[in-house]
Protein backbone atom coordinates (compact mmCIF):
# COMPACT_ATOMS: atom_id res chain seq x y z
CA UNK A 1 0.00 0.00 0.00
CA UNK A 2 1.46 3.37 -1.00
CA UNK A 3 2.28 6.00 1.61
CA UNK A 4 -0.73 8.25 1.16
CA UNK A 5 -2.65 8.64 4.42
CA UNK A 6 -1.67 5.43 6.18
CA UNK A 7 -2.29 5.71 9.93
CA UNK A 8 -0.38 4.39 12.91
CA UNK A 9 -1.94 5.04 16.34
CA UNK A 10 1.57 5.06 17.82
CA UNK A 11 4.28 5.89 15.31
CA UNK A 12 6.99 6.30 17.94
CA UNK A 13 9.96 5.96 15.64
CA UNK A 14 10.77 5.20 12.03
CA UNK A 15 14.52 5.47 12.47
CA UNK A 16 16.71 2.76 11.02
CA UNK A 17 17.58 1.46 14.48
CA UNK A 18 14.07 1.75 15.97
CA UNK A 19 12.97 -0.92 18.40
CA UNK A 20 9.26 -1.73 18.22
CA UNK A 21 9.46 -3.33 21.68
CA UNK A 22 9.92 0.15 23.14
CA UNK A 23 6.46 1.26 22.02
CA UNK A 24 4.02 1.45 24.95
CA UNK A 25 1.80 -1.62 25.36
CA UNK A 26 -0.93 0.12 27.37
CA UNK A 27 -3.70 2.60 26.55
CA UNK A 28 -2.25 6.10 26.62
CA UNK A 29 -4.01 9.24 27.84
CA UNK A 30 -5.02 11.78 25.18
CA UNK A 31 -2.51 14.29 26.56
CA UNK A 32 0.33 11.79 26.07
CA UNK A 33 -0.89 11.04 22.55
CA UNK A 34 -0.94 14.79 21.85
CA UNK A 35 2.81 14.87 22.50
CA UNK A 36 3.94 11.48 21.26
CA UNK A 37 1.55 9.93 18.72
CA UNK A 38 2.56 9.78 15.08
CA UNK A 39 6.25 10.57 15.54
CA UNK A 40 8.23 9.33 12.54
CA UNK A 41 11.93 9.88 13.22
CA UNK A 42 14.51 9.71 10.50
CA UNK A 43 17.80 7.89 10.81
CA UNK A 44 19.21 10.96 12.57
CA UNK A 45 17.04 10.30 15.64
CA UNK A 46 15.92 13.92 16.03
CA UNK A 47 13.88 14.87 19.12
CA UNK A 48 11.81 17.50 17.31
CA UNK A 49 9.51 16.42 14.51
CA UNK A 50 11.07 16.96 11.10
CA UNK A 51 9.63 19.34 8.51
CA UNK A 52 9.82 17.83 5.03
CA UNK A 53 9.68 20.73 2.58
CA UNK A 54 9.47 18.75 -0.63
CA UNK A 55 6.98 18.51 -3.46
CA UNK A 56 8.07 15.09 -4.70
CA UNK A 57 9.98 11.91 -3.88
CA UNK A 58 12.54 9.71 -5.66
CA UNK A 59 12.57 5.96 -6.24
CA UNK A 60 15.38 3.43 -6.19
CA UNK A 61 14.21 2.02 -9.50
CA UNK A 62 11.57 2.36 -12.17
CA UNK A 63 10.01 -0.80 -10.79
CA UNK A 64 9.69 0.75 -7.34
CA UNK A 65 7.93 3.77 -8.87
CA UNK A 66 5.39 1.48 -10.51
CA UNK A 67 4.86 -0.45 -7.27
CA UNK A 68 4.42 2.82 -5.35
CA UNK A 69 1.65 3.98 -7.67
CA UNK A 70 -0.04 0.57 -7.57
CA UNK A 71 0.28 0.65 -3.75
CA UNK A 72 2.26 -2.58 -3.62
CA UNK A 73 4.95 -0.90 -1.51
CA UNK A 74 4.95 1.84 1.11
CA UNK A 75 6.43 4.91 -0.51
CA UNK A 76 5.43 8.56 -0.78
CA UNK A 77 4.69 9.52 -4.37
CA UNK A 78 3.76 13.23 -4.49
CA UNK A 79 3.16 16.10 -2.11
CA UNK A 80 -0.45 16.50 -3.24
CA UNK A 81 -1.12 12.94 -2.03
CA UNK A 82 0.88 12.89 1.20
CA UNK A 83 3.96 14.22 2.98
CA UNK A 84 5.78 12.75 6.01
CA UNK A 85 5.19 15.85 8.15
CA UNK A 86 1.52 15.97 7.19
CA UNK A 87 1.23 12.25 7.98
CA UNK A 88 2.61 12.82 11.49
CA UNK A 89 -0.01 15.51 12.10
CA UNK A 90 -2.80 13.31 10.73
CA UNK A 91 -1.79 10.35 12.87
CA UNK A 92 -1.51 12.45 16.01
CA UNK A 93 -4.92 14.06 15.58
CA UNK A 94 -6.49 10.68 14.73
CA UNK A 95 -5.04 9.21 17.93
CA UNK A 96 -6.44 12.06 20.05
CA UNK A 97 -9.85 11.80 18.38
CA UNK A 98 -10.01 8.00 18.45
CA UNK A 99 -10.51 7.86 14.68
CA UNK A 100 -9.16 5.23 12.31
CA UNK A 101 -7.89 7.74 9.76
CA UNK A 102 -7.34 11.47 9.32
CA UNK A 103 -6.70 13.62 6.25
CA UNK A 104 -5.28 17.14 6.55
CA UNK A 105 -6.45 19.91 4.21
CA UNK A 106 -5.41 23.47 3.43
CA UNK A 107 -8.26 25.17 5.33
CA UNK A 108 -11.35 24.44 7.37
CA UNK A 109 -13.69 25.17 4.49
CA UNK A 110 -11.78 22.86 2.16
CA UNK A 111 -12.26 20.18 4.83
CA UNK A 112 -15.97 20.92 5.10
CA UNK A 113 -16.51 20.92 1.34
CA UNK A 114 -14.45 17.80 0.67
CA UNK A 115 -16.03 15.83 3.53
CA UNK A 116 -19.49 16.28 1.98
CA UNK A 117 -18.73 16.59 -1.75
CA UNK A 118 -16.82 13.31 -1.89
CA UNK A 119 -20.05 11.49 -1.03
CA UNK A 120 -22.69 13.13 -3.23
CA UNK A 121 -23.74 13.27 -6.87
CA UNK A 122 -26.76 14.56 -8.76
CA UNK A 123 -30.01 13.34 -7.25
CA UNK A 124 -28.63 12.75 -3.75
CA UNK A 125 -30.25 14.24 -0.65
CA UNK A 126 -28.60 16.04 2.29
CA UNK A 127 -30.17 16.95 5.64
CA UNK A 128 -28.44 19.58 7.79
CA UNK A 129 -28.90 21.42 11.07
CA UNK A 130 -30.15 24.91 10.26
CA UNK A 131 -27.74 26.89 12.46
CA UNK A 132 -24.20 27.00 11.10
CA UNK A 133 -21.27 29.10 9.87
CA UNK A 134 -22.16 31.17 6.82
CA UNK A 135 -19.69 29.56 4.39
CA UNK A 136 -20.99 26.10 5.32
CA UNK A 137 -24.49 27.35 4.58
CA UNK A 138 -23.39 28.70 1.18
CA UNK A 139 -21.86 25.31 0.27
CA UNK A 140 -25.03 23.46 1.24
CA UNK A 141 -27.69 25.93 0.16
CA UNK A 142 -26.14 27.37 -3.01
CA UNK A 143 -23.20 25.38 -4.41
CA UNK A 144 -24.28 21.75 -4.02
CA UNK A 145 -27.82 22.36 -5.32
CA UNK A 146 -26.19 23.51 -8.57
CA UNK A 147 -24.85 19.94 -8.81
CA UNK A 148 -28.39 18.57 -8.57
CA UNK A 149 -28.15 17.77 -4.85
CA UNK A 150 -31.20 18.52 -2.69
CA UNK A 151 -30.68 19.95 0.80
CA UNK A 152 -33.14 20.24 3.69
CA UNK A 153 -32.44 22.21 6.87
CA UNK A 154 -33.83 21.25 10.28
CA UNK A 155 -34.14 23.62 13.22
CA UNK A 156 -33.66 22.48 16.81
CA UNK A 157 -33.71 19.00 18.34
CA UNK A 158 -37.30 17.89 17.86
CA UNK A 159 -37.03 14.16 16.94
CA UNK A 160 -40.21 14.42 14.90
CA UNK A 161 -38.75 17.21 12.73
CA UNK A 162 -35.58 15.21 12.15
CA UNK A 163 -37.56 12.03 11.44
CA UNK A 164 -39.71 13.92 8.92
CA UNK A 165 -36.62 15.24 7.13
CA UNK A 166 -35.07 11.77 7.19
CA UNK A 167 -38.08 9.99 5.74
CA UNK A 168 -36.30 9.01 2.53
CA UNK A 169 -32.84 7.81 1.46
CA UNK A 170 -30.32 10.45 2.48
CA UNK A 171 -26.65 10.50 1.57
CA UNK A 172 -25.29 12.95 4.16
CA UNK A 173 -26.40 14.53 7.42
CA UNK A 174 -24.32 17.59 8.32
CA UNK A 175 -24.30 18.93 11.89
CA UNK A 176 -22.44 21.89 13.36
CA UNK A 177 -22.60 21.69 17.15
CA UNK A 178 -22.13 24.00 18.95
CA UNK A 179 -23.05 26.29 16.09
CA UNK A 180 -21.27 29.47 15.06
CA UNK A 181 -22.22 32.06 16.33
CA UNK A 182 -25.42 31.14 18.21
CA UNK A 183 -23.93 28.20 20.15
CA UNK A 184 -26.93 26.02 19.42
CA UNK A 185 -26.55 22.36 20.38
CA UNK A 186 -27.64 19.40 18.25
CA UNK A 187 -28.26 15.98 19.80
CA UNK A 188 -25.62 13.99 17.95
CA UNK A 189 -26.78 10.59 19.17
CA UNK A 190 -30.45 11.16 18.33
CA UNK A 191 -29.72 12.52 14.86
CA UNK A 192 -27.14 9.80 14.13
CA UNK A 193 -29.58 7.04 15.07
CA UNK A 194 -32.23 8.44 12.72
CA UNK A 195 -29.70 9.12 9.94
CA UNK A 196 -28.29 5.62 9.97
CA UNK A 197 -31.77 4.18 9.48
CA UNK A 198 -31.85 5.75 6.01
CA UNK A 199 -28.22 5.02 5.14
CA UNK A 200 -26.82 8.51 5.72
CA UNK A 201 -23.26 9.37 6.69
CA UNK A 202 -23.25 11.75 9.66
CA UNK A 203 -20.63 14.51 9.45
CA UNK A 204 -20.05 16.74 12.49
CA UNK A 205 -18.33 20.11 12.33
CA UNK A 206 -16.62 19.96 15.73
CA UNK A 207 -14.72 23.25 15.42
CA UNK A 208 -16.40 25.09 18.29
CA UNK A 209 -15.91 22.25 20.78
CA UNK A 210 -12.50 20.95 19.65
CA UNK A 211 -11.43 17.33 20.23
CA UNK A 212 -10.83 18.21 23.89
CA UNK A 213 -14.44 19.01 24.82
CA UNK A 214 -16.48 16.74 22.51
CA UNK A 215 -15.97 13.34 20.86
CA UNK A 216 -18.62 13.00 18.12
CA UNK A 217 -17.48 9.53 17.02
CA UNK A 218 -18.27 8.23 20.49
CA UNK A 219 -21.76 9.74 20.20
CA UNK A 220 -22.63 7.98 16.94
CA UNK A 221 -21.23 10.27 14.22
CA UNK A 222 -19.29 8.82 11.27
CA UNK A 223 -17.05 11.72 10.23
CA UNK A 224 -15.59 14.77 11.98
CA UNK A 225 -14.25 17.88 10.27
CA UNK A 226 -12.19 20.74 11.66
CA UNK A 227 -10.85 24.09 10.79
CA UNK A 228 -7.51 23.42 12.47
CA UNK A 229 -6.87 27.18 12.29
CA UNK A 230 -9.12 27.34 15.36
CA UNK A 231 -7.92 25.85 18.66
CA UNK A 232 -5.55 23.29 17.10
CA UNK A 233 -3.21 26.03 15.92
CA UNK A 234 -5.08 28.50 18.06
CA UNK A 235 -2.32 31.07 17.98
CA UNK A 236 -3.15 33.03 14.84
CA UNK A 237 -0.39 31.60 12.65
CA UNK A 238 -1.58 29.19 9.96
CA UNK A 239 -4.64 27.92 8.12
CA UNK A 240 -5.54 24.26 8.03
CA UNK A 241 -8.30 21.71 8.08
CA UNK A 242 -8.80 18.05 8.94
CA UNK A 243 -11.29 15.27 8.21
CA UNK A 244 -11.47 12.15 10.38
CA UNK A 245 -13.40 8.93 9.85
CA UNK A 246 -13.28 5.23 9.12
CA UNK A 247 -10.79 3.52 6.84
CA UNK A 248 -13.61 2.75 4.39
CA UNK A 249 -14.79 6.39 4.20
CA UNK A 250 -11.26 7.79 3.85
CA UNK A 251 -9.96 5.27 1.32
CA UNK A 252 -13.04 4.76 -0.82
CA UNK A 253 -14.66 8.21 -0.79
CA UNK A 254 -12.40 10.97 0.50
CA UNK A 255 -8.92 10.11 -0.76
CA UNK A 256 -9.88 9.85 -4.48
CA UNK A 257 -11.62 13.24 -4.20
CA UNK A 258 -8.71 14.87 -2.32
CA UNK A 259 -6.03 13.53 -4.65
CA UNK A 260 -7.63 14.89 -7.79
CA UNK A 261 -9.01 18.19 -6.46
CA UNK A 262 -5.90 19.04 -4.44
CA UNK A 263 -6.92 20.91 -1.22
CA UNK A 264 -3.52 19.98 0.17
CA UNK A 265 -2.20 20.89 3.63
CA UNK A 266 1.32 22.32 3.33
CA UNK A 267 4.11 20.61 5.25
CA UNK A 268 5.00 23.87 7.00
CA UNK A 269 1.44 24.39 8.23
CA UNK A 270 1.26 20.72 9.22
CA UNK A 271 4.43 21.12 11.29
CA UNK A 272 2.97 24.12 13.12
CA UNK A 273 -0.27 22.23 13.77
CA UNK A 274 1.62 19.13 14.87
CA UNK A 275 3.52 21.08 17.51
CA UNK A 276 0.35 22.95 18.54
CA UNK A 277 -1.38 19.68 19.39
CA UNK A 278 1.08 19.28 22.26
CA UNK A 279 -0.51 22.20 24.13
CA UNK A 280 -4.07 21.93 22.79
CA UNK A 281 -5.62 20.47 25.93
CA UNK A 282 -4.01 23.00 28.27
CA UNK A 283 -5.03 25.93 26.09
CA UNK A 284 -8.62 24.79 25.52
CA UNK A 285 -9.19 23.92 29.17
CA UNK A 286 -8.03 27.36 30.34
CA UNK A 287 -9.95 29.17 27.59
CA UNK A 288 -13.04 27.14 28.50
CA UNK A 289 -12.74 28.22 32.16
CA UNK A 290 -12.33 31.84 31.09
CA UNK A 291 -15.31 31.68 28.74
CA UNK A 292 -17.62 30.41 31.46
CA UNK A 293 -16.49 33.17 33.82
CA UNK A 294 -17.02 35.84 31.15
CA UNK A 295 -20.42 34.42 30.18
CA UNK A 296 -21.56 34.45 33.80
CA UNK A 297 -20.39 38.06 34.13
CA UNK A 298 -22.19 39.19 30.98
CA UNK A 299 -25.46 37.86 32.38
CA UNK A 300 -25.15 40.47 35.15
CA UNK A 301 -24.93 43.43 32.72
CA UNK A 302 -28.36 45.13 32.41
CA UNK A 303 -27.65 46.14 28.80
CA UNK A 304 -27.10 42.52 27.78
CA UNK A 305 -30.41 40.97 26.84
CA UNK A 306 -29.15 37.43 26.14
CA UNK A 307 -25.96 35.40 26.52
CA UNK A 308 -25.54 32.25 24.42
CA UNK A 309 -23.17 29.78 26.07
CA UNK A 310 -23.88 26.03 26.36
CA UNK A 311 -22.83 25.67 30.00
CA UNK A 312 -25.03 28.48 31.30
CA UNK A 313 -28.19 27.17 32.97
CA UNK A 314 -30.10 29.72 30.85
CA UNK A 315 -29.11 27.95 27.62
CA UNK A 316 -32.12 26.06 26.19
CA UNK A 317 -30.01 22.94 25.57
CA UNK A 318 -28.01 23.14 28.80
CA UNK A 319 -28.74 19.54 29.88
CA UNK A 320 -27.93 18.17 26.42
CA UNK A 321 -24.70 20.16 26.29
CA UNK A 322 -23.68 18.74 29.67
CA UNK A 323 -24.32 15.21 28.40
CA UNK A 324 -22.30 15.38 25.20
CA UNK A 325 -19.61 17.96 26.05
CA UNK A 326 -17.08 18.11 28.88
CA UNK A 327 -17.06 21.92 28.76
CA UNK A 328 -19.08 24.73 27.25
CA UNK A 329 -16.34 25.79 24.85
CA UNK A 330 -14.24 28.88 24.32
CA UNK A 331 -16.75 31.02 22.44
CA UNK A 332 -19.99 32.79 23.39
CA UNK A 333 -22.32 35.33 21.84
CA UNK A 334 -24.50 38.01 23.38
CA UNK A 335 -27.17 40.55 22.43
CA UNK A 336 -27.26 44.16 23.64
CA UNK A 337 -29.91 46.83 23.95
CA UNK A 338 -29.51 49.66 21.47
CA UNK A 339 -28.68 47.51 18.45
CA UNK A 340 -25.62 47.79 16.24
CA UNK A 341 -24.83 51.39 17.13
CA UNK A 342 -24.54 50.68 20.85
CA UNK A 343 -22.72 47.40 20.26
CA UNK A 344 -20.11 49.15 18.10
CA UNK A 345 -19.57 51.71 20.89
CA UNK A 346 -18.84 48.88 23.30
CA UNK A 347 -16.57 47.03 20.87
CA UNK A 348 -14.61 50.20 20.07
CA UNK A 349 -14.08 50.91 23.78
CA UNK A 350 -12.36 47.57 24.47
CA UNK A 351 -8.66 47.79 25.35
CA UNK A 352 -7.63 44.15 25.81
CA UNK A 353 -10.04 42.24 23.57
CA UNK A 354 -9.29 42.65 19.84
CA UNK A 355 -11.85 43.10 17.07
CA UNK A 356 -11.26 40.17 14.70
CA UNK A 357 -13.35 37.59 12.87
CA UNK A 358 -11.23 34.60 13.95
CA UNK A 359 -11.99 32.36 16.94
CA UNK A 360 -10.37 29.66 19.06
CA UNK A 361 -7.30 31.87 19.45
CA UNK A 362 -5.07 32.43 22.48
CA UNK A 363 -6.03 36.11 22.23
CA UNK A 364 -9.63 37.10 23.01
CA UNK A 365 -11.41 38.29 19.86
CA UNK A 366 -14.80 39.90 19.30
CA UNK A 367 -16.71 40.31 16.05
CA UNK A 368 -20.09 41.44 14.73
CA UNK A 369 -21.39 38.44 12.73
CA UNK A 370 -24.24 40.37 11.09
CA UNK A 371 -21.82 42.64 9.21
CA UNK A 372 -18.75 40.37 8.94
CA UNK A 373 -18.75 36.55 9.08
CA UNK A 374 -22.43 36.14 8.15
CA UNK A 375 -22.96 39.25 6.00
CA UNK A 376 -23.17 37.06 2.86
CA UNK A 377 -26.49 35.58 4.01
CA UNK A 378 -29.80 37.19 3.10
CA UNK A 379 -31.87 38.95 5.76
CA UNK A 380 -34.38 36.12 6.10
CA UNK A 381 -31.66 33.50 6.67
CA UNK A 382 -29.86 35.69 9.20
CA UNK A 383 -33.13 36.27 11.05
CA UNK A 384 -33.89 32.54 11.08
CA UNK A 385 -30.44 31.88 12.54
CA UNK A 386 -30.91 34.59 15.19
CA UNK A 387 -28.10 36.74 13.81
CA UNK A 388 -29.22 40.32 14.46
CA UNK A 389 -27.45 43.70 14.34
CA UNK A 390 -27.32 43.58 18.16
CA UNK A 391 -25.35 40.30 18.33
CA UNK A 392 -21.64 40.00 19.15
CA UNK A 393 -19.53 36.85 19.10
CA UNK A 394 -16.72 36.69 21.64
CA UNK A 395 -13.93 34.12 21.42
CA UNK A 396 -12.30 33.97 24.84
CA UNK A 397 -8.54 33.49 24.99
CA UNK A 398 -5.79 32.84 27.51
CA UNK A 399 -5.69 36.24 29.22
CA UNK A 400 -6.62 36.30 32.91
CA UNK A 401 -10.41 36.27 33.13
CA UNK A 402 -10.40 39.20 35.57
CA UNK A 403 -8.79 41.42 32.93
CA UNK A 404 -11.33 40.35 30.32
CA UNK A 405 -14.21 41.06 32.69
CA UNK A 406 -12.75 44.45 33.60
CA UNK A 407 -12.29 45.28 29.94
CA UNK A 408 -15.94 44.45 29.17
CA UNK A 409 -17.23 46.20 32.28
CA UNK A 410 -15.42 49.45 31.40
CA UNK A 411 -16.44 49.21 27.76
CA UNK A 412 -20.10 49.05 28.73
CA UNK A 413 -19.61 52.06 31.04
Amino acid sequence: MAMTHQQRPWGYSNSVDSDASKSPDWQLHDQTLAVRAGIARSGFGETGEAMYLTSGFTYNSAEQAVQSFTEEVDHYVYGRFANPTVTMFEQRLAAIEGAQYCVGTGSGMSAMFASVACLVSAGDHIVAAASMFSSCWVVLAEILPRWGVTVEFVEGNDPEKWAAALNRPTRVVFIETPSNPMLEIVDITMVSDLAHQVGATVIVDNVMASPILQKPLQLGADVIMYSTTKHIDGQGRVLGGAILGSEKYIKESLNPFIRHTGPTLSSFNAWILLKSLETLAMRVERMNENALAVAQFLETIPEVTAVNYPFLASHPEYELAKRQMSGGGTTLSFQVKGGQERLFEVMNALRVIDISNNLGDSKSLITHPYSTTHRRLDEQTKAQMGITPALARLSVGLEHHNDLITDLERAFR
